[in-house]
């Protein structure tokens, strides 16, 4: 039973993080070219939430129970988008810093890479 389970979550979490388009969208992103766009994504998370207010408003007027689902991935989505923002401005910083110490290294012939032991001549 635990198996079933098991497998059944992990063929869950594939589809999703192939086929969903905010699955998409954040793999995109998450390149070195796609970092930038951190902060214009998180508006991506309007139609999301507007999607989820419109389904609750449907699930209030007697709707089908089955919105709630709608809803509750909308709103995950939307978090998503909204909290990838800010963690898209600190990877880009790192990729950044990890580019400037690479091209100094490059510039520097390499000498700042090794340890003090290496560098000293006996």
């Amino acid at each position: 039973m635990i198996r079933l389970l098991w497998t059944t979550s992990i063929e869950v979490r594939y589809f999703l993080r192939r086929y969903m388009p905010s699955n998409i969208v954040l793999d995109l992103l998450r390149t070195r070219q796609g970092l930038k766009w951190g902060i214009p994504a998180m508006l991506l998370a309007v139609p999301y939430v507007a999607v989820a207010h419109w389904c609750t408003t449907l699930i209030g007027d007697g709707g089908p129970g089955w919105l709630h689902l709608v809803v509750l991935v909308c709103i995950w989505n939307a978090l998503k988008m909204t909290l990838f923002g800010p963690m898209s401005l600190v990877m880009l910083v790192k990729v950044r810093a990890r580019e400037r110490r690479a091209r100094r290294q490059r510039e520097s012939g390499g000498a700042a890479a090794l340890p003090e032991f290496a560098r000293s001549e006996h």
